[in-house]
């Protein structure tokens, strides 16, 4: 089973694209910044409350490698003729407004028909096993090229990913987004139940007062 990326439509959620790793990282890194009402305000209430789920970024590194493919190329194989270009392509114009968007949008502006306004992407959706699969906006990425052919294509390379997880507070509540980010929520609510529950004799304790 490989980790990846799908690239799908926001209103039907139909797959548009599927995006593999060649090879799944070491290790994921994930942080998880809470949100939480203080009581700045003078108001104790608000100490053990939530204001919505947290704000979870993830980062990994993901290698690309066409070693094997040149040693044995086979006829027509993109490797012999690109290298890992391809590949580092597909994942380039994840971060890419598509080419024919920009100039329609442009000529639209020119002609006084639209104001020239952010471009809306697909949904992308971080894929990490069958119990998770997020919503996610990139919001860093890097890439570091090894090794290269005769033909100055690169064949060895090293991505690194940053990524945001949408939520309800990123994404309206009826969007498609949302919908994965909840069945995300109720999978890791199902699986948290699947631990060993432990007593206050295993902490040393009695009573908790």
């Amino acid at each position: 089973m490989r980790a990846g990326i799908v690239v799908a439509d926001q209103t039907t959620l139909a797959v548009q694209r599927v995006i593999t790793m060649q090879y799944n990282p070491d290790s994921l890194s994930r942080s998880l910044q809470i949100r939480g009402a203080t009581g700045d305000a003078g108001d104790r209430l608000d100490a053990l409350r939530l204001t919505g789920p947290p704000v979870e970024t993830i980062k990994l590194d993901a290698e690309i490698d066409a070693t094997d493919q040149l040693e044995t190329p086979t006829s027509g194989s993109p490797a012999v003729q690109y290298g890992i270009q391809p590949d580092l392509s597909v994942l380039e114009t994840l971060v890419y407004p598509f080419s024919s968007q920009i100039q329609s949008d442009n000529t639209l502006a020119q002609g006084g028909t639209i104001e020239i306004a952010p471009m809306e992407a697909p949904l992308t959706l971080f894929v990490w096993s069958s119990v998770r699969v997020l919503p996610v906006r990139l919001t860093e990425f890097s890439i570091t090229e090894e090794a290269f052919d005769q033909m100055l294509n690169p064949i060895r390379a090293k991505v690194s990913l940053g990524m945001r997880v949408l939520s309800v507070n990123d994404l309206s509540f009826d969007h498609k987004g949302n919908g994965v980010f909840l069945a995300n929520l109720a999978r890791k609510e199902f699986l948290a139940t699947k631990t060993g529950q432990a007593s206050l004799d295993s902490l040393g304790i009695k009573s908790l007062t």
